[in-house]
């Protein structure tokens, strides 16, 4: 261990990529705090056309980490871009304070979108640069680099909500901005202690083809990244087809490679892979309710006053992240406690009580509504169905990853990492139809009205996928027997 180098007993470039994930994840989901929102109140658009570009927009966050890694992998390195992305995403957040514009709205989605597709998954390669192999400090690293995750998004929901529907949408995208601002200034400036290892991987950046360096031609890459993104989030159809055309794809890879090209263990392994992505995609069409129709819900149909104030009900989503701060720690001693007996659950059945978790939240939320007096629910029942959704991702998320990397042979494990960000993508996107399915469109009022019918249409949905996700969630833990034997000893 350098102790010249080190902070705390982990390497200093622990703490600049901390800071910069921890502004990056203030801007997004400040923003994210209040896109719902500002969709229906300010462009008032429809329920149903809003949630539509708002799945559009969430499932694209997935997609272009796939090509903002693989343009740092082969030419820019880890620090390019991140620069680069996290000036993108500066330009988005401020431009979205712009009201004015719809075009100069939607570029400043697709500038956000590129921003993390650049931004995100290099600083995640960073941290992970930092520690020599075998590094015991390493799974500590990268909790303390998750807590800046969250840390980052329980503030923004709290500032960025406040500021947006208290005092002017621009406030709160502006302050989102602000934070990248931060975020981009403490990565600059904390080069020195990332010991070069941001640096491209070879001089391939330096070659010029047509007169311009590859370098230049991967930030080109990058604003037709903007442009493509910039088409699909006005055309959200076209996003689902796309999802749709792509998945057929890699399922057809997937199988093919485990069926043809492994052996007989690996062939086992990867096929339990490819059933807990496809669980993955169904817990993260639920999950992600909360930036959307719950989101809606919250503003319209909840009585949010407490403590004699009415808060903004983009504030709630801060609950998410508030509670991993408190819970995660209590699952981590739980998973240890367990493993000590030989009790601690295999990974599908951790994925089952995920997914149950999810949909007894929803009921939980449609019993609160069914029984509420006239048209607001009491704020009880939405603190609730956080509380039981983030216990459901801390059962699926910490492991889902893992179980990728364990489970992956290793000359695919990238290529199974994409399945598992294209069903996050996938997703998002399902989430967005789910969420439209609660527009009550045939009542004809405006936005900001509550009525019975739309009341009505909540409890149903959330009844029908509340249901859905228990169902689904039994039929997983029914055969993880079988899929225990398919992993062959893994956990």
């Amino acid at each position: 261990m350098n102790t010249k180098t080190d902070l705390l007993g982990h390497p200093k470039g622990l703490f600049v990529c901390f800071a910069t994930e921890m502004w990056e994840r203030f801007s997004y989901y400040g923003m994210r705090a209040l896109l719902i929102l500002y969709l229906t109140k300010h462009w008032e658009f429809s329920d149903a056309t809003s949630y539509l570009i708002y799945g559009a927009y969430t499932s694209l966050v997935y997609i272009m980490p796939v090509f903002g890694g693989m343009l740092a992998d082969q030419i820019l390195g880890s620090k390019k871009a991140v620069t680069f992305g996290a000036i993108l995403l500066v330009f988005g957040h401020l431009g979205m304070t712009v009201e004015s514009n719809e075009q100069i709205f939607y570029l400043s989605l697709a500038l956000i979108v590129s921003g993390v597709g650049f931004l995100k998954p290099n600083i995640s390669t960073m941290v992970g640069a930092l520690y020599e192999e075998g590094d015991p400090r390493r799974d500590s690293g990268f909790t303390i680099f998750y807590m800046g995750i969250n840390i980052g998004a329980f503030t923004a929901t709290l500032l960025c909500g406040y500021l947006g529907e208290q005092v002017g949408w621009a406030y709160g995208f502006g302050a989102a901005g602000i934070g990248m601002i931060f975020g981009l200034i403490i990565f600059l400036w904390g080069q020195k202690y990332l010991e070069g290892l941001a640096e491209p991987p070879s001089s391939k950046y330096l070659k010029e083809m047509n007169g311009i360096s590859f370098e230049y031609w991967a930030y080109i890459s990058g604003v037709i990244m903007v442009l493509v993104t910039w088409f699909l989030v006005q055309n959200t159809q076209l996003v689902g087809q796309l999802l749709g055309g792509f998945g057929a794809i890699f399922i057809g890879a997937w199988l093919l490679y485990a069926l043809f090209r492994c052996a007989p263990d690996e062939r086992d392994r990867l096929i339990v892979v490819g059933i807990l992505i496809l669980f993955s995609l169904i817990f993260w069409a639920l999950f992600e309710q909360a930036g959307s129709s719950l989101n809606i819900l919250t503003d319209r149909g909840v009585n949010r006053v407490m403590f004699g104030w009415e808060v903004p009900a983009s504030m709630f989503q801060s609950l998410n992240a508030g509670f991993i701060f408190t819970i995660a720690p209590l699952f981590a001693m739980l998973w240890i406690a367990l493993s000590k007996r030989n009790m601690e659950p295999s990974t599908p059945i951790k994925f089952s009580i995920g997914i149950i978790f999810v949909g007894l939240g929803f009921l939980a939320l449609v019993y609160g509504m069914s029984s509420s007096k006239g048209l607001q629910t009491g704020v009880f029942w939405i603190i609730l169905i956080y509380l039981l959704h983030t216990l459901g991702e801390l059962c699926l998320s910490p492991v889902g990853l893992s179980s990728v990397t364990k489970l992956s042979p290793q000359r695919i494990v990238g290529f199974m990492m994409g399945m598992w960000f294209f069903a996050s993508a996938a997703g998002n996107y399902v989430a967005g139809l789910i969420a439209r399915a609660t527009a009550s469109e045939s009542s004809g009022v405006s936005n900001d009205i509550f009525n019975l019918a739309q009341k009505q249409s909540f409890i149903d949905v959330y009844t029908d996928v509340g249901l859905i996700a228990i169902g689904c969630g039994i039929f997983l833990a029914i055969i993880t027997p079988i899929l225990k034997r398919l992993m062959h000893g893994a956990s």
